[in-house]
């Protein structure tokens, strides 16, 4: 080499981020995720002049679940690319992700200088208010010394705490509601007996709807009265003795077996009567008698599920996997993430070939399926012309990265996203059920906290952006709109599939997997 020539060669100038890009290059990376900004859009950039493929996500929790897939497909790490601060910390729940199930990643994030430090500060909720209002209410004993009655201090220097929140509403298991629910249908002479944590529970109007929409009698208890009122034709006060020692089965809605109730034993009672629990309380449940069925919750979310368990939709879990499995393709990607959706679907959808389901793993993530189908089908575009990305998506799960459909559909990638909508988290309740919640309060004040907006059309998320939307209720048009989207290698398309509000997956055998603590 001339001594011109080296000069030239040794003035020649190369950018950070070129540097990186080639990094990466050298390490057969073939697929960056991310969102861009100040300082990471010039290695996007530099990535894509070296040949590596950049696909642009709407949230960088997305973009690391599909990295995190990539490296399990194609067995050398995917990329994602993130600005510092809170584009990395959305990136956390990925990298854990990634932890969990042992798959290789690289996160890249930007960071900026640090010339100045942000301090915040937080206060605890007032513990004494706190432990008086939350499970079963009672009394808190908060001890102040004297000299603290007589202290004079600036009033600048008191520290004032916010409200303590309200209880969170919590509601049973649904596979204990649905047992209720089969012991209540199967009596000969049921009696309801409302005690006074109904009232405090103000569930007045959900109890007064269940004992006229099933015709059940019932008892108060001497501060249980009023919650349905005392000359209501189904009220058997006049006749207690005999309403208690007859009955078969006895749901207690807020109600102790105490002395008032006489412990529950006979021979005010059959000896054979089954006790149906309803309790805020633990440790309230089993007391003096073994009940038949436990309903731990909110007694007035307790009793909507009730109400919302005796109606009946079209299809439930397994219908709808049925008819999915007939038509699924042999070589086709699996993704599937939600609670019941995801858990249902691992012991009926079946798969024919290694590395082609992708879950929520290890770490139970949710969040993690339309970055993981984004990643399968860029795979599949690549390797397997013509392979299909099939994503079973529970409603609640769907909306953790929902607006990457705008990134399937920008990409054109060949997904079929299923949406198995049971409008909640679990479970959730119909329509006439939620128009019933809402003239007592406003939602935020009396929906529980699993429920989501009935009939949600998530299929307009794809017709928004250009591809195949689908919204059905009954297996022919599950069949009709899944049989459309196969043929159809163009477009991506989304099925909401719609499904009873209430429907859950069979009895378990072994609880601990599926016990909830709401």
């Amino acid at each position: 080499m001339s001594d011109s020539n080296f000069a030239e060669r040794s003035e020649e100038q190369v950018s950070g981020a070129k540097v990186i890009a080639q990094a990466l290059k050298t390490q057969d990376v073939e697929y960056v995720f991310g969102i861009v900004g100040i300082p990471v859009t010039e290695i996007a950039i530099a990535a894509q002049q070296l040949g590596i493929k950049y696909i642009g996500m709407r949230n960088e929790q997305a973009a690391c679940y599909a990295a995190s897939a990539i490296g399990y497909l194609t067995g050398r790490p995917g990329v994602c690319l993130v600005v510092s601060g809170p584009g990395l910390i959305h990136a956390l729940g990925g990298m854990a992700n990634a932890n969990m199930n042992c798959w290789p990643l690289l996160v890249i994030g930007g960071s900026p200088e640090r010339n100045q430090e942000t301090m915040g500060a937080f206060q605890e909720f007032p513990q004494a208010v706190r432990s008086s209002i939350y499970g079963r209410p009672g009394a808190c004993y908060v001890d102040i010394p004297a000299d603290f009655v007589n202290l004079q201090v600036n009033v600048s220097s008191i520290k004032h705490v916010e409200r303590c929140m309200s209880p969170p509403i919590s509601m049973a298991e649904t596979s204990a509601v649905c047992t209720a629910a089969s012991v209540i249908k199967n009596a000969k002479q049921p009696l309801l007996i409302i005690g006074k944590g109904a009232a405090y529970a103000h569930a007045e109007e959900s109890i007064q709807k269940l004992v006229e929409q099933y015709k059940l009698p019932f008892l108060p208890t001497p501060m249980g009265k009023g919650v349905v009122p005392d000359n209501h034709p189904y009220c058997v006060g006049a006749a207690r003795s005999r309403a208690l020692q007859f009955a078969d089965v006895i749901v207690l809605f807020g109600a102790r077996l105490n002395w008032i109730l006489h412990f529950g034993l006979p021979p005010r009672y059959q000896p054979d009567v089954k006790f149906i629990q309803v309790d805020i309380c633990a440790e309230e449940l089993g007391n003096n008698v073994k009940p038949a069925v436990t309903l731990l919750g909110d007694i007035n979310a307790v009793t909507k599920q009730e109400l919302a368990s005796k109606k009946s939709l079209p299809m439930n879990y397994y219908t709808v996997f049925y008819h999915v499995q007939e038509q699924l393709p042999r070589d086709c990607f699996v993704v599937s993430e939600g609670a019941n959706t995801m858990d249902i679907g691992r012991t009926v959808l079946q798969n024919y070939l290694p590395r082609h389901r992708l879950d929520a793993g290890t770490f139970g993530t949710m969040g993690v399926g339309l970055g993981f189908a984004i990643a399968a089908a860029m795979v599949a575009k690549d390797r397997s012309p013509g392979q299909r990305v099939i994503c079973v998506e529970g409603d609640s799960a769907f909306g953790f990265s929902g607006m990457e459909v705008e990134t399937i559909c920008r990409y054109n990638l060949p997904i079929i996203l299923l949406v198995v909508n049971n409008n909640g988290i679990y479970q959730g309740f119909d329509t006439d059920t939620w128009k019933e919640m809402l003239k007592f309060q406003d939602a935020a004040s009396v929906v529980p906290p699993m429920c989501l907006l009935p009939n949600s059309h998530y299929e307009q998320v794809m017709t928004a952006f250009g591809g195949k939307g689908y919204f059905v209720q009954t297996p022919e048009e599950l069949q009709k709109s899944l049989r459309q989207s196969l043929a159809d290698t163009a477009k991506p398309s989304l099925i909401n599939i719609m499904i009873e509000p209430q429907a859950t997956r069979k009895t378990q055998d072994f609880h601990w997997l599926t016990r909830s603590n709401m």
